[in-house]
């Protein structure tokens, strides 16, 4: 396999040939890049539809899509930040259309590989860091400093008070500080949050005046996503007005927190958390909304930081009434390895195989199994693959799609 240092170099002579190539896009676009372990996509969905509504132009480059101009292209199966080359010729393309500002999702590998070298990015946008791609990183700290890459030379630094990295990266940042928090005293904060069966409803406070807002999104951590995206609103200078307008038509993002109506009485929400923080997160937010039982359906992805499953595992049976084990990505690990490393944590968190938790390989088997026990007023939560269109089993990406299988399920 290729050393890590040589394959960085030659993202660096990509990402320069490719800015090269497209003439240089960047010099005509304001920049805005969004990191963090968690909530990236959704947080840069929101900038986008924010600022859209504010009637700027915006273009932007996530996880899920790639929106340019009034068209939406799809990024990819298993792609956050795209090669050089891509990114580049999607700013080009942007450019074009008379695009003037450019939201992008960056990822720690992204910034450790050189992806976007070159990208003068104006504001930088942290949601959090927590545990995720060791297998890469090798070490928190490293995987810390990567992510902070992005707040190296922007004008703008936008940090979450929360999160237990912020003093590290504050250290690291450059540019204006910008902090939002729902515990601290901050630049931006949140209060009065209440959630319902359609979504919250809560107050953010910004230099001493109040704003009530309406989303459909719900769980604390999509309102610290909010207050990410309301912060590069005041750098822009966007009106409050416009803020509320925007959450209030802010149209969940396909694979996070997405609700799928069916006629059983129960709910049914697929999600893309697939780390222990986000897990936790998630069935945090399940207990707060369901009024009946909880089932969680995930698994954990092969070559990967294979010391988080347990750890997942352990949460899930604490937080979860019923966990069900199954696929998720499984390359070409032994699926039953993986869902035994899992395993270990449920049963840590009191769990017992065949009562309270169950290790089916087939996800489709697996979301159907939990579909079939839950009782009205009960919850299905189907974490891990979110969006995506495709599982990669022994080399090859088959096509897959929780929200299909959920569909299936319920007929």
């Amino acid at each position: 396999m290729m050393p890590q240092n040589i394959r960085n170099t030659y993202h660096l002579a990509r990402a320069f040939g490719a800015s090269h190539f497209y003439g240089r896009p960047v010099r005509k676009l304001k920049i805005i890049g969004i990191t963090g372990t968690d909530g990236k996509t959704t947080t840069t969905n929101l900038i986008y539809h924010l600022l859209k509504t504010a009637g700027l132009k915006v273009g932007m480059i996530s996880t899920v899509n790639a929106v340019i101009g009034n068209k939406t292209l799809d990024t990819g199966f298993h792609v956050t930040t795209p090669d050089p080359r891509d990114i580049q010729k999607y700013l080009s393309q942007m450019v074009a259309t008379g695009t003037e500002y450019a939201v992008l999702e960056v990822t720690s590998h992204a910034l450790d590989q050189n992806r976007v070298w070159g990208i003068p990015f104006m504001i930088g946008v942290l949601t959090n860091i927590t545990r995720e791609h060791l297998d890469y990183h090798k070490t928190y700290s490293n995987y810390l400093k990567a992510k902070s890459k992005l707040f190296k030379s922007v004008l703008y630094s936008i940090l979450n008070k929360d999160d237990q990295s912020f003093q590290e990266v504050r250290k690291l940042a450059s540019g204006k500080i910008t902090t939002y928090s729902l515990n601290k005293e901050s630049d931006i904060e949140a209060k009065d949050i209440e959630y319902g069966p359609e979504g919250s409803e809560f107050t953010y406070v910004y230099q001493d005046k109040s704003n009530k807002v309406e989303t459909e999104l719900i769980g604390d951590f999509n309102i610290s996503n909010i207050l990410a995206a309301i912060s590069v609103c005041k750098v822009l200078n966007v009106s409050d007005d416009l803020i509320v307008q925007g959450l209030k038509t802010f149209r969940s993002v396909p694979g996070r927190m997405e609700r799928v109506s069916n006629r059983g009485g129960f709910e049914v929400i697929i999600d893309f958390a697939h780390t222990p923080n986000a897990v936790e997160k998630a069935l945090q937010t399940m207990r707060k909304i369901s009024k009946g039982k909880v089932y969680v359906v995930f698994g954990a992805a092969s070559e990967r930081d294979t010391g988080k499953r347990p750890l997942m595992g352990k949460i899930a049976a604490k937080l979860a009434d019923y966990v069900i084990l199954t696929n998720e990505d499984p390359r070409w690990e032994d699926p039953n390895k993986i869902l035994t490393d899992i395993a270990k944590g449920v049963v840590m968190g009191g769990g017992t195989l065949n009562k309270t938790f169950w290790m089916i390989e087939d996800r489709a088997q697996a979301i159907k199994f939990a579909i079939s026990k839950a009782k009205a007023k009960d919850l299905v939560l189907i974490l891990g693959k979110g969006h995506e269109k495709s599982m990669s089993i022994q080399g090859k990406e088959l096509e897959w799609n929780d929200k299909d299988a959920v569909l299936k399920a319920l007929k």
